[in-house]
C-alpha cells in the first residue's frame, strides 16, 4: 500500500511516500526548486517520490495532507464576526482554503488526469489537522511504544500549540491553545522587531542570544502573560496568554502568502512593541548590546514557556518519553535542556519538525490512526535495554561490536535483522532524497570540464582528511540528500573545528554570513561524553548541548560565545561514509568531529551534483567530493 504525505499551500512545501508503513521517500520543494521555504503546491516533490518508488499518480492508495480547513470552523467564524478583518484578510484565506479543498484538480493539472481518474483521487484523499500532523510525525517513526506528544508552532489550522499521548499506533490530544495565542508568534514578533524580516529567520535569534544577557525579561513578561501555577496542562489558560496590545494578527492586519514561491508574513508586532522596546532595528543597522539582550531575553522566555509546558504535561501523562514537533521544535537551545530542566528522560525529534514534515506526519497518520495499521512493538523493547536510567542518557556503544542495541532501536543491526524481527519503522536517519551515482557524478563534471580523479573509498577518506587537516574546506556531496533543514553529512561543507581562525575563514571564502552564527560540530558518537557534558544521541543536529570548558579551546571553530555546540552525533551505522571520514581526520589529528555547515551560498541546500559544482565554482571553496570522484581547485 502506498501512501502519500503532503504540505501544501503553506511554506516549507515538501512530499513524502511510504510503502506499507516504512518511509522510501521524502523531500522539501525548496531542495529543487532552489526557493528557500518554497510555498505552494509541491508537484515537484511529489514527481521525485512518485518517481523513486517507480509509480504513477493512479497507484497511489491513499493522498494525506497535512491542513484540515474544517478544523476549529466555528472558533473562526467569531474571530471573523468580532474583529471584522479586512477583505484582504478574508480573501487571501479564501482562496487558500479552496484550494485546499480542490487537491484533486491540481493534480489533476500535474499529471494530466482524465476526469474519471480526478473523480477516483478525491475519494483517496485525507485532511489531517495540522497539529495532529506535526505529532504523528514525530510519534509514529519514533521507538516509543508510549510517549507524551507535543507540538508548538505558530499557528496552523488556528491552533498554535497542541499536546496530547500516545500508545502503540494511537495517540489522544488532551488540550490546546487556540488562536491569537502562539509562543511562536512572539518568537517570530521579536525576530522581525530585531530587523530579521525574512520567512525562518528565527535561528538568528538563537545565536544572537548567546552574545547577550536577558535584561529584558521584565518586558517579555509583559508581552507574554505567564501562569506557571495555573491549573492541569489540559486547562489551557494556565500555561500563558499573549498581551494581544502588542501584536496585530489578532486584529486582522497580518497577511500571509502561502504559494507561489517564496512565503511572505507582515509585520506581527504593534507600535506599542517600539513603545516598551524602543525603536524597532532597521534591517541593516548595526546590532547594538541592547538588541543582543533583547535577543538573549526572547530566548529566555520561550525556554520558560517551554520548560513549563514540558512539566505540566509530564504531570498529566506520567511518561518519561517526549516526541516533539513543529516549528519551535527547531529551538536546539531549548531543545538541549528537556533533560535538565524536566523530568523527562528519552526524547525524540525528527529532522524536520517544521512544517515540512507534515507532510510525514499526515501521511502516518493516515496508516496508523486511521487505517490502524499496528506498530509492533514485541522485539523492540528488548531492542532497549541498553538505556541507562540514571542521569537520563543511554549507555553508547561502539557500532562496530555485534549485538549491541541503541535508543533507535534498529541502528546497530544489520538489514537481514530487521527484517527478520519484523520491526516498526523507526527514523533512524534522514537521508530520504535524490542519489547520484559515479556515471551519473562523472557525466555532470566532463560536461563542467572539471579535471578530477576517482578514488577507492579507503583513499577517499584519507587523502580528503588530509586537506581538511591542513586547512582546507571540502564540499562533501555523498548519498541521498537529508530530509529537513540540517545538512547531515551527505550535502555538508566541512571544516578542522580545531583551527580558531576557521570561522573567518568558511565566512570570507563561501557562508558570507552574519559573525554572530555559530557553527556546528559534527562528532563520532563514541566520544560525545569526552567533549560534551551530556552525551544523549543528537543525530539530527537538533539540540544545543555545552562543551566541557577544558574542551573548548581545543576545538574553538565550533565551539559558540556561551560554550555550547549544536551538535550532529554519527553512527556508522546509519551514515558509514561520513563516520569514516570523520574517523580517518581524527586518526591524523586526534580530533574526532568535524565542522559541518550546510552546503549551500545564501540558497537551498544543494541537491543536485550541478548545483554542488556551481557553488564550488562560484565560491572559494578548495576541495570538491561528488561521490568518489574528488576536485581540487588548484587542478
Amino acid at each position: 500500500m502506498y501512501i502519500l504525505g503532503i504540505n501544501a499551500y503553506h511554506a516549507d512545501s515538501a512530499a513524502c511516500l511510504i510503502k506499507d508503513g516504512k518511509l522510501i521517500a521524502a523531500i522539501e520543494e525548496e531542495r529543487i526548486r532552489r526557493i528557500k521555504h518554497w510555498a505552494g503546491f509541491p508537484s515537484e516533490s511529489i514527481k521525485f517520490c512518485l518517481g523513486y518508488a517507480g509509480i504513477r499518480i493512479q497507484d497511489i492508495d491513499h493522498i494525506a495532507i497535512s491542513r484540515d480547513p474544517k478544523a476549529n470552523y466555528w472558533k473562526k467564524v467569531w474571530f471573523i464576526l468580532k474583529t471584522r478583518p479586512s477583505f484582504g484578510w478574508l480573501w487571501n484565506r479564501f482562496v487558500n482554503k479552496r484550494k485546499v479543498k480542490g487537491l484533486e484538480d491540481e493534480f489533476g493539472n500535474v499529471f494530466n488526469l482524465k476526469k474519471s481518474e480526478i473523480r477516483n483521487l478525491k475519494s483517496k484523499i485525507w485532511y489531517v489537522e495540522h497539529h495532529r500532523s506535526h505529532i504523528a510525525s514525530a510519534f509514529f517513526v519514533s521507538p516509543f511504544k508510549e510517549s507524551a506528544l507535543l507540538s508548538i508552532d505558530g499557528m496552523g489550522d488556528f491552533t498554535s500549540t497542541m499536546w496530547g499521548k500516545g500508545k502503540d499506533n494511537n495517540f489522544e490530544v488532551l488540550g490546546c491553545i487556540n488562536y491569537p495565542h502562539s509562543i511562536g508568534f512572539f518568537y517570530t514578533a521579536i525576530t522581525q522587531y530585531l530587523g530579521f524580516n525574512k520567512f525562518g529567520d528565527e535561528y538568528k535569534i538563537m545565536g544572537l542570544a548567546a552574545f547577550g544577557k536577558p535584561n529584558f525579561m521584565k518586558e517579555m513578561k509583559e508581552i507574554v502573560r505567564l501562569e506557571p501555577d495555573g491549573p492541569p496542562l489540559s486547562g489551557a489558560e494556565g500555561l500563558f496568554k499573549l498581551n494581544l496590545d502588542y501584536f496585530l494578527h489578532n486584529k486582522g492586519e497580518v497577511n500571509m502568502a502561502w504559494e507561489g514561491g517564496y512565503p511572505e508574513l507582515s509585520q506581527l508586532y504593534s507600535n506599542k512593541l517600539e513603545l516598551l522596546l524602543g525603536s524597532a532595528r532597521k534591517e541593516n543597522e548595526e546590532l547594538s548590546d541592547k538588541h543582543k539582550d533583547i535577543a538573549a531575553s526572547a530566548q529566555a522566555l520561550y525556554e520558560e514557556v517551554f520548560i513549563n509546558i514540558l512539566n505540566k504535561l509530564y504531570k498529566e501523562t506520567k511518561c518519561t518519553n517526549l516526541c516533539f514537533a513543529g516549528g519551535t521544535a527547531q529551538n536546539s537551545l531549548a531543545n538541549g535542556k528537556i533533560f535538565t530542566h524536566s523530568p523527562f528522560k528519552e526524547a525524540f525529534i525528527q529532522p524536520a519538525g517544521y512544517d515540512a514534515g507534515g507532510a510525514l506526519g499526515a501521511a502516518y497518520f493516515v496508516w496508523n490512526q486511521i487505517l490502524g495499521k499496528e506498530r509492533s512493538f514485541e522485539t523492540s523493547d528488548a531492542l532497549r535495554s541498553d538505556v541507562q536510567e540514571s542521569d537520563r542518557r543511554p549507555i553508547l556503544r561502539d557500532p562496530m561490536s555485534e549485538g549491541k542495541k541503541s535508543i533507535f532501536g534498529t541502528s546497530d543491526l544489520g538489514s537481514s535483522d530487521i527484517k527478520a524481527l519484523d520491526l516498526p519503522f523507526v527514523m533512524t536517519h534522514s537521508f530520504w532524497g535524490p542519489e547520484y551515482h559515479l556515471a551519473e557524478i562523472e557525466t555532470v563534471l566532463k560536461k563542467n570540464n572539471l579535471t578530477y580523479r576517482v578514488l577507492e573509498e579507503i583513499e577517499l577518506f584519507k587523502e580528503t582528511a588530509k586537506h581538511l587537516a591542513n586547512g582546507e574546506v571540502i564540499g562533501w556531496f555523498q548519498g541521498r540528500t537529508e530530509w529537513g533543514p540540517r545538512a547531515l553529512g551527505n550535502r555538508s561543507i566541512l571544516a578542522n573545528p580545531a583551527r580558531s581562525d576557521m570561522k573567518d575563514i568558511l565566512n570570507l571564502k563561501i557562508k558570507k554570513r552574519e559573525v554572530f552564527r555559530p557553527f556546528a560540530p559534527s562528532i563520532l558518537e563514541e566520544y560525545v561524553g569526552e567533549y560534551f557534558i551530556q552525551t544523549y544521541p543528537v543525530p539530527f543536529m537538533e539540540k544545543v548541548y555545552e562543551i566541557k570548558p577544558e574542551m573548548r579551546l581545543k576545538i574553538p571553530a565550533v565551539t559558540h560565545a556561551d560554550g555550547t555546540g549544536r551538535l550532529q552525533t554519527v553512527s556508522k551505522k546509519d551514515n558509514p561514509i561520513y563516520w569514516k571520514l570523520i574517523d580517518a581526520f581524527r586518526e591524523i589529528t586526534g580530533v574526532p568531529m568535524l565542522l559541518n555547515t550546510s552546503f549551500n551560498e545564501n540558497e537551498p541546500i544543494v541537491n543536485k551534483p550541478q548545483e554542488a559544482i556551481d557553488c564550488f565554482l562560484r565560491t572559494q571553496m578548495d576541495i570538491l567530493v561528488l561521490g568518489n570522484c574528488i576536485i581540487s581547485r588548484k587542478s
